[in-house]
This record gives C-alpha cells, structure tokens and sequence, in this order.
C-alpha cells in the first residue's frame, strides 16, 4: 500500500546520512517511489572509468573478461568494443560482418574500459569501451562525433532548437553529445557551459591515460548525494530535504557552481525525529522487502524475484466489484498497472520481468491496461520495452538493470532454506533421520544410536512417530536415545554412534 506522507503534493527528495550509509528517497505526489542506497565499504562502480587488462578471451562466448582490479574479473562482449576499423555507429554497416573478439582484444592487452552494470549476485560488472560522460544537460561520448537529443523532449521546435545549439558549440569544442531530457528550455549560455565541463573532464582523464600503466583507476563518478543534484533535479522537485548539516552544505557549494537555481530548494532538516520515520519511508521500505503488495481495491500482488527473471502476479482478492465479473477484473488490472510501476522503481528490479494480470476477454480492456502501464513507466529513469500479451494471457517486459535490487543489497539469502523460500516439515526430517538410522546399523554395530536435533523434531519424534521409533528400534537392535538441540535449525541433525 502506498504511504501518503506528511510533505504535501509537490515532489521531494529526501536524504539520510550516517557515517556508514547514505539513502535517497524519491517522493512524487506525497508517494515514495523511489529508493537509492550507497554504502561506505560498496559505492556503486556504474560510470567508472578504468584502465584494465584483458585476462582471458572467450571466442566461444565472443566475449573477454578484463581485470579492473576488483574481486572478480569483469565482462566485456564484442558488442561493447568499438573496433577502430568500423565507422562511429554503434554496429556494422548494412551487410558488414561485426568482427570476432580474437579480433579485438588478446590477452594482456591494456583497455579502457567503463562499467555499465555494477557486480550482481556472482556476475562480474559489464564493461563497454564506449566512453560516456553525463553532465547536468549533456552526455558526452567520448568515441563519437554527433549530436542528439532525448526521445523524452517533447515538440519539435524545442528538440530543433536544442540540435541547433549543440551543433554550433561542437565547432567551438568538437566530440559527440546527447542531449538530456532536463535540458528543455535551457539557455545556450548552460549548455556551452555543460560542453566546456565535459571537454575539461575528458581532456583529464585522456592525460592519465597517457600517464599510467597497468590497472588504474582513471575516473569514479560523483557520490550518490551529488548524482541526485545532476540526474534528479528538475522543475518539477519542490525541496531536498537532507538531515546532515555538513552534507548539507556540501550540495550547497555544488548547486551554487552547476545548478544554482536548486539552491534555494535545498534544506537542512533539523528534526529530532529521524527524516525516514517522519515521512513514513522505513515502513515502505519493509514493506518492499515483501513478496505481497495490496491494492485500495481489497486486490493484491505477488512479487516473486529469482536469478534469471522477476515474475509478478495479479489476484483480485477480496475486491468483488459491483458491476459484472469482468468489470471488476478491468478495475484490478488498471490498479495493478499502477502499482506495477511504482513496484519496479521502488524495488529496482530489472531484466525480465512476466506480469501475469487476470485473464481479460475484452481485447478493448487488454489494450487500455498495456496502455496504463506504460503511462505509469513514463518517469522511470531506468528503459523498458513492454511486449504485448502473449497467448498464455502474459505480458513480457524488460526493464534495464544497472545494479542491484532493493532486496539484493538490503538482504542475503536465508541460511535455513539456503534461499530456496521454505523450509522442510518436522515430519519430512524426521523420515530423513529414520533413512540415516538405517544405513548406520546396516555399515557399523555401534552399542546405542544418539539423534541430535532441533527440539520441534526431537517432539514429533517422541509423539507422533514414537511408535515407528520402537519398530525401528526392534528392527536393527540398537536402540536409539533423541536429544534436543536449541541452536540447531529444524533441517539440522546429526547421528551418533556409542
């Protein structure tokens, strides 16, 4: 369910800084629907720039792994490797065979390389050697010469204007820019301004490049509290608010250089009260962590992340309608749609993803629940692409993942049922100890059998199974003692010979 917070109706941005972690909370419209977390001991790496060596070459994978100096080598295809040989686009001409990767790199080759996708799970990053830069209006690309402007910037006369304004700097500075969607309306002075930034940055790094051998560490992108000010700000946020005086100050000093019309939207908050319990962040917080998400309606959603895809399911629950059945399906699905987006953002869940909304007969109401969804996906910043339904009444949709989920970075996977989501009955251990009985007297001839266990199976054991325990016993003709551990979980247990 979505928080309404104390804040009003504008959109917010809330910061909380301790020594050892920092988190950003994205409030639009009174609703959290976005949380971003940085620790100390693991910042991200996506924007990174390194120079690293190439440690092995996968013609079979048409890939390489590059050691960047991290604890596990990371990924580089062919597809991320501009060979100099090709044109500035990002494939192959028409009919052009893309080369192989024994092609491109060897082994032992110095590359500069910048990360895409951070470490998840027991993936190494994702490299490119496709260099970008992102300022506050412009993304420059460090091995291309043209000039672009975001699909999201509406009308053509101001998408012609910005094109116009980017082409006459490049003859001043020179190299490839795409232009961001917080660019519409900004003066050419900002621009030009954002364009000798960007050239001064890369011009840095180029001279360490030149400068360093081996694997180095070329460049490392703002902290998460100074990536709000350049990816978030826009006119439509009303206030940061931030419970740190000195990191406070610090975005202060920022904006007054690169976005000094956000300063005077920034605050300090001196409460007492911590900012996250105020706005009612911590619960929805824990409530992401959560498998079910319920709807106003009485409906709810079943969020189930695994390794290969996210698959999330529509049930109407207890919402009944008062119309006809499939009036009251339509209503949950364009709920859910909503929900669904904000899930996506809050959670960060990324790849594939398969929402399973309840079977609709009306071809009419399929069409306006997609439709739903893709309005509520338009202030994602991460990119999706939405299929249409398949034959088994699913939608297939893809969402980019740069780094980890909420759950992948507040959680590990449970040590009980080793991630598996459950864990074994009392009485299903109890069988497994039984079948372990049996194969020790059929292999030893110890005196007396000793079971160690959890204390709700050593229970079952004397109870309810305390019968099949003396056949047992008058089986192999050892008997058999139970004692309860309290430390041990349930699927723990070990057999002692005396």
């Amino acid at each position: 369910m979505a928080t309404r917070t104390e804040g009003g109706t504008g959109d917010e941005i809330l910061i909380n800084v301790t020594p050892r972690e920092t988190r950003v909370a994205v409030v639009e419209n009174g609703v959290l629907q976005e949380i971003l977390l940085e620790r100390v001991g693991k910042r991200g790496l996506v924007g990174n720039i390194y120079k690293g060596q190439v440690c092995r070459v996968l013609p079979g994978m048409e890939a390489a792994f590059v050691d960047i100096g991290l604890e596990r080598a990371a990924f580089l295809h062919v597809s991320d490797i501009r060979p100099e040989s090709l044109p500035d686009s990002p494939t192959p001409a028409s009919g052009e065979r893309w080369p192989a990767i024994t092609e491109l790199v060897r082994e032992g080759q110095e590359l500069v390389v910048q990360v895409i996708k951070d470490p998840i799970g027991t993936k190494g990053a994702r490299l490119t050697t496709h260099v970008t830069l992102p300022s506050r209006f412009l993304v420059f690309l460090a091995d291309s010469d043209v000039a672009g402007v975001s699909v999201k910037i509406d009308g053509d006369r101001e998408r012609q204007r910005l094109k116009e304004m980017i082409n006459a700097f490049r003859t001043e500075f020179g190299g490839g820019y795409i232009v961001r969607t917080a660019a519409e309306g900004a003066e050419p002075w900002a621009l030009r301004a954002d364009m000798q930034f960007l050239q001064r940055l890369w011009a840095s790094i180029r001279e360490r490049i030149g400068e360093t051998s081996g694997i180095v560490t070329l460049y490392e992108d703002l902290p998460l509290v100074l990536r709000v000010l350049r990816d978030f700000i826009g006119d439509n946020v009303e206030r940061v608010r931030i419970d740190s005086r000195e990191t406070c100050q610090r975005m202060l000093q920022f904006a007054e250089k690169f976005v000094p019309e956000m300063v005077p939207r920034l605050e300090h908050y001196p409460g007492e009260r911590p900012i996250f319990e105020l706005y009612g962040i911590e619960e929805e917080i824990q409530r992401a962590l959560g498998k079910k998400v319920p709807l106003k309606s009485g409906g709810y959603l079943i969020v189930d992340q695994t390794e290969a895809m996210t698959t999330i399911d529509v049930n109407t629950g207890a919402y009944v309608g008062h119309r006809n059945l499939e009036e009251t399906i339509f209503k949950t699905n364009l709920e859910a749609a909503a929900a669904i987006a904000r899930q996506l953002r809050l959670r960060n869940l990324g790849g594939i993803i398969i929402l399973d909304f309840i079977d609709m007969a009306s071809e009419e109401h399929r069409r306006a629940v997609l439709k739903a969804l893709e309005k509520h996906l338009e202030k994602d910043r991460a990119k999706s692409h939405i299929s249409q339904v398949s034959p088994l009444g699913l939608v297939e949709m893809t969402r980019k993942r740069t780094r980890e989920s909420l759950e992948q970075v507040l959680c590990e996977p449970c040590p009980l049922c080793h991630g598996r989501g459950s864990i074994k009955t009392a009485e299903t251990v109890c069988y497994e100890i039984f079948r372990e009985l049996l194969r020790e007297a059929r292999q030893y001839a110890p005196r007396q059998f000793v079971v160690l266990a959890a204390p709700d199976v050593v229970d079952v054991m004397l109870d309810q199974e305390s019968n099949s325990v003396a056949q047992l016993e008058a089986f192999i003709g050892i008997p058999i003692k139970f004692q309860a551990e309290v430390l041990y979980s349930r699927e723990q247990y070990d057999v002692v010979l005396m």
